[in-house]
């Protein structure tokens, strides 16, 4: 073999073992760009899935928030001397007397419902706020029922029916009042007016 001949061969060679290792190399290359853009893949998919998932977080937390300040304008069952002493309050914020005459609890179609019965004492002016500030109370309240008398020249009584919408169903309590001396001594505790809601028909 001549010695040119041998030169063109082991430069075949060569050429062949560079082309091999670079095409290996190549490969290699391929295969790890493919598993870094699954890697990727994976990544966003778990990225828009947290998000997602806080999306979530984020409506739940404002729908419970929605509904505590939905359910504030109702009385629980447990909150009913607390309203009690905020009708009280009012009384007292405009120099009258409320009395409770009875309270019971029932239900008006699906809704539950308190009914109170209550008397008012005072000047004409100031029973009138009175009964003004118990209508717009911040509850999901309805006045029944209304009577006004003149006891004398600057006293005037009125009687008063409503209906006060209740956070949760329970058995009746008719008579858990049922005059004065029954009402809670904190009867005249002041209490914070929020926004009225429509009333319960």
């Amino acid at each position: 073999m001549k010695p040119p001949l041998t030169h063109l061969v082991g430069s075949l060679v060569f050429c062949v073992i560079v082309f091999a290792g670079f095409y290996a190399w190549y490969m290699s290359i391929v295969d790890m760009s493919a598993s870094v853009a699954k890697i990727q893949d994976q990544i966003d998919a778990k990225t828009a899935t947290a998000s997602r998932v806080a999306s979530v977080q984020a409506a739940l937390a404002e729908i419970a928030d929605s509904e505590a300040s939905v359910q504030s304008y109702f009385v629980p069952e447990d909150g009913i001397v607390p309203f009690i002493d905020s009708l009280g309050a009012y009384g007292k914020s405009q120099k009258t007397h409320v009395n409770i005459l009875s309270v019971s609890s029932g239900s008006v179609g699906t809704h539950s419902v308190f009914t109170l019965a209550l008397a008012i004492e005072g000047p004409f002016d100031a029973t009138m706020r009175t009964i003004g500030l118990i209508e717009y109370a911040p509850y999901d309240l309805t006045i029944s029922g209304l009577s006004l008398e003149q006891v004398d020249k600057n006293s005037w009584h009125a009687n008063l029916t409503m209906l006060v919408g209740s956070a949760s169903s329970s058995p009746s309590t008719t008579g858990m009042y049922s005059n004065a001396s029954d009402t809670p001594a904190s009867l005249m505790n002041s209490t914070t007016a929020r926004p009225k809601v429509p009333q319960l028909r």
